[in-house]
């Protein structure tokens, strides 16, 4: 799965995945990174810090629901959309909001501010290269 992929590559470049935590896409990156020894960081949108999948190192529980993806974008450095639906879109318009660096992985390419790639070794790449050019990396968010 690119996800895995692309987790995985984030962890072998010393970055921290930084994700919402849950299932699907979420899970399987934070899988990719741990398997690296990476660290991996869930903003859950439950208020249990035991609702997030059994990859993260670190799991802070909101209880804010969605609204967890606004929190997501300001902590992360740079953002790589991977597939999705119209969470994906939200957390891509906040990153567009927020000026934070994003490329899209096979998923929604809105306008010209947002790089597109087809693989997870480009998308890690040129986000990575976009991040450190800007400032210090945080967190990464997927």
């Amino acid at each position: 799965m690119l996800a895995e992929e692309v987790g995985r590559k984030i962890a072998e470049r010393g970055a921290v995945l930084l994700s919402g935590g849950g299932v699907g896409v979420m899970e399987a990156a934070s899988r990719g990174a741990e398997a690296a020894g990476g660290l991996v960081v869930g903003i859950l949108l439950q208020d249990d810090p035991n609702a997030g999948n059994p990859h993260l190192g670190v799991a802070i529980a909101t209880g804010i629901g969605v609204a967890r993806n606004a929190v997501i974008l300001h902590s992360a450095d740079g953002a790589i959309a991977i597939g999705g639906k119209y969470g994906t879109l939200s957390e891509m318009a906040y990153a567009r909001q927020l000026e934070v660096p994003l490329v899209s992985l096979k998923s929604w390419a809105f306008d010209r501010t947002v790089v597109t790639v087809n693989s997870a070794e480009e998308a890690v790449a040129r986000l990575l290269d976009r991040v450190t050019a800007v400032k210090p990396q945080r967190g990464t968010g997927v």
